[in-house]
């Protein structure tokens, strides 16, 4: 399926927005939370996280994209056991954190079950017990809508069935099916949907109807019994739904401010924002997840935001690399992109801060300790033992290439300022630096008291060949013209 550069971004944003809701949620989960509540990346939580650290939430996504990634269609037997598998290995880890429900499930189903195996052990335990809606399987499901973008009856299909690898009853899995609609939806059109929009395919639709209807006519805090399906894919959707979008700043700042009124909903906060996130991630994309968040971001098995990142993508592309061969490929050579005028240079208000061409990562300076990227890089094209964050930023000038662009100028450029505070040399490049770069460069100056006359000729006059194009210039002005420096 051919994706837009902004429907690539909302894609990404699906794993990642879901993770960062997961880390976020986790130092709170079954806690006191309050009204005012400001959560934060804090760790703890009931497996004792990290900060940043993500649960058992993405750890069991991460199992099934994994598997989608590859392009196969998890609907088939061969798929499910390669997801199995992946759980089971997840399980066999001991994770500090996991349903009762779900270890009820993956310890009947063994170390090395098939799909059918573990659905089988999911069929036994809700016989057993008369119940099996809790919310494990809709936590993990965004991967699923990803894999069936262009094919909507297969994703209800798909939803269902890796649903009840552990969940075997019938509300739980067609809970799974309804937010992975409703996932597809965002990622396509960029907007949230409407119970009409998912409609035709979704399983019992007069129930699902009411149950959504009664989320957007309800407050959040009506849903705090969010341990089952339903309540949690409820809480999640009044959340959304109830969280106004910002008049006086970025729209995408809809994104934080709904985890935040997900978390302080209470009880399984990591999980209520986990489903949020995919949803809100679908719908304002990577690059409205703050980088600060990004930064911490990580967790089983040993997975970082790139690897997320590079999990959606493919996923989303049925297992096929995009531009550069990207993400499968170690190198990218840029060279040919360079016009004869590779750049390296001092950022003419900070002399630890250097602006550069990717053609500087064949050749990183000793005292660079982050790299700061605005453009795809390979996968090792980064030097071991130097820390990299990466934004989504397309060098164009069209609107819709970029909808997240003041926010992703502001918050690449507080991301430097972070880092320079903490005392590290920052490395900041693009393909050849003559937009990307010297536009953050500048907004980064801006941010350190310097005027936006002043800033665009240092930066420019530093660089070879930089011209920030026209939809740059204009944010350029529309961030002078905001309280930046604030």
């Amino acid at each position: 399926m051919n994706l837009t550069s902004a429907q690539v971004d909302r894609a990404c944003g699906v794993l990642i927005a879901s993770a960062a809701g997961d880390a976020l949620g986790a130092g709170y989960e079954f806690g006191h939370v309050g009204p005012d509540l400001v959560p934060a990346m804090v760790g703890g939580g009931l497996g004792g996280f990290a900060p940043g650290e993500w649960t058992d939430d993405t750890s069991q996504a991460v199992a099934i994209a994994r598997v989608a990634a590859t392009g196969v269609d998890l609907r088939t037997p061969e798929a499910l056991t390669q997801i199995a598998q992946g759980i089971a290995d997840w399980y066999a880890g001991g994770p500090a954190d996991v349903g009762i429900q779900t270890s009820a499930v993956l310890s009947r189903a063994g170390r090395n079950p098939t799909g059918a195996e573990m659905a089988e052990a999911a069929r036994v335990v809700h016989e057993r017990s008369g119940r099996s809606a809790g919310n494990g399987s809709l936590m993990r499901t965004g991967p699923v809508a990803l894999a069936y973008l262009d094919d909507p009856a297969g994703l209800v299909g798909a939803a269902m069935a890796v649903s009840a690898l552990t969940h075997h009853q019938d509300i739980a899995r067609e809970a799974c099916a309804v937010w992975c609609l409703m996932i597809r939806h965002a990622v396509l059109t960029g907007e949230l949907p409407t119970y009409d929009d998912i409609a035709p395919w979704v399983p019992n639709e007069g129930e699902w109807r009411e149950l959504l209807l009664e989320a957007e006519t309800k407050p959040p805090s009506s849903f705090a019994r969010n341990g089952w399906a339903v309540g949690a894919l409820q809480a999640a959707w009044s959340a959304i739904i109830h969280t106004p979008v910002p008049d006086d700043g970025p729209a995408c700042g809809h994104l934080g401010d709904s985890l935040a009124t997900a978390i302080r909903i209470g009880h399984d906060t990591d999980t209520v924002a986990a489903i949020a996130g995919a949803l809100l991630g679908a719908r304002w994309g990577m690059s409205a997840v703050p980088a600060a968040w990004r930064r911490v971001l990580h967790g089983w098995p040993g997975l970082r935001v790139h690897d997320l990142e590079q999990l959606a993508y493919l996923t989303a592309h049925r297992g096929s690399a995009g531009k550069y061969g990207w993400p499968l490929v170690d190198h990218i050579d840029y060279t040919r992109l360079q016009y004869g005028l590779p750049a390296l240079a001092t950022h003419p208000y900070d002399d630890g801060v250097l602006i550069s061409g990717a053609t500087a990562l064949d050749e990183v300076p000793d005292e660079v300790d982050v790299v700061v990227s605005l453009c795809l890089t390979g996968r090792t094209q980064v030097p071991a033992g130097v820390e990299h964050i990466n934004f989504r930023l397309m060098d164009q000038a069209e609107p819709e290439q970029n909808p997240n662009l003041d926010f992703v100028l502001m918050d690449a450029a507080r991301l430097v300022a972070d880092l320079r505070d903490e005392g590290k040399t920052v490395l900041l490049h693009c393909v050849a630096a003559h937009s990307r770069t010297p536009t953050v460069a500048i907004v980064y100056s801006m941010l350190r008291g310097v005027e936006l006359e002043d800033a665009l000729p240092a930066v420019c006059g530093a660089l070879p060949a930089a011209r920030p194009n026209r939809g740059f210039r204009d944010a350029l002005k529309r961030l002078a013209d905001s309280a930046v420096r604030d």
